[in-house]
C-alpha cells in the first residue's frame, strides 16, 4: 500500500524493454533508459526525509545522513553513479553553502531534493533561480516549514514533472506547526 500523499508519475512504455526488479518501491519496472527514484520529505521535525534512487536508499533517517534543511543528491544523468549528496540547515545556515554545492552541479546531472523541517529561512533569489533552471516551478513559492520534493536536471528545457509541495497553513497542518510530508517516485529519464 502506498503512503497518503504519494505522487507516481507515469512515465512507462510498453515498447522499451524494462528493468528486471521493482526499485525505491515503485509499483511497475522503469524502461531500461529510465532511473527509478521515489523522493520522500520529512515529517514535521522527527521524521527525516528518504531519497532513493535506482534501487538504493542514498539518504535517510535510518542511514543517519540526513539534516534539516535541504537534503540534495546529484547523480550522473547518463551512468547513474551518485556523484554527491549532501544536507544544508537553511533555518540557521549559511545560504553561501548550499549557493557553493549547487554551482557544483554539471550538465546533465540530475538532483535530487527533500526537504526536512525549514527549507526557506536562509533560501535567496540566487538559491531558487539555480533550481528554476533545473526545472522547479514550485520553488519561487516555497515558504517557511512547507514541506518539498523535487527531481529535476541541468540543461531540462522544460519544467519537471516531479515535484511537490505542501504549504504551511496552521489551518490545515498535520503535525501542528507542520504540513503533511510529500512523496513522489517514478522512473527519471536517462540523459544520453
Amino acid at each position: 500500500m502506498r503512503p497518503r500523499g504519494v505522487q507516481e508519475a507515469r512515465l512507462f512504455s510498453t515498447a522499451l524493454p524494462k528493468t528486471s526488479t521493482l526499485k525505491c518501491d515503485l509499483s511497475k519496472n522503469c524502461p531500461i533508459d529510465h532511473f527509478a527514484f521515489h523522493i520522500s520529505s520529512g515529517a514535521a521535525d522527527v521524521v527525516g526525509p528518504k531519497i532513493c534512487f535506482d534501487g538504493k536508499i542514498v539518504m535517510s533517517g535510518v542511514r543517519n545522513n540526513v539534516g534539516k534543511g535541504l537534503n540534495l543528491v546529484f547523480v550522473n544523468g547518463e551512468t547513474g553513479k551518485i556523484e554527491d549528496f549532501n544536507s544544508f540547515d537553511m533555518y540557521s545556515g549559511k545560504s553561501q553553502d548550499i549557493l557553493d554545492f549547487l554551482k557544483t552541479i554539471k550538465p546533465g546531472m540530475i538532483v535530487l531534493v527533500a526537504s526536512f523541517d525549514d527549507s526557506a529561512t536562509q533560501m535567496t533569489d540566487e538559491i531558487r533561480d539555480i533550481f528554476v533552471g533545473l526545472g522547479s516551478s514550485m520553488i519561487k513559492d516555497v515558504k517557511f516549514r512547507d514541506s518539498w520534493v523535487f527531481a529535476g536536471a541541468a540543461g531540462i528545457e522544460e519544467k519537471s514533472t516531479f515535484e511537490k509541495r505542501s504549504a504551511n497553513d496552521e489551518k490545515t497542518n498535520v503535525y501542528g506547526k507542520w504540513p503533511e510530508m510529500v512523496d513522489i517516485a517514478g522512473c527519471f529519464p536517462r540523459k544520453i
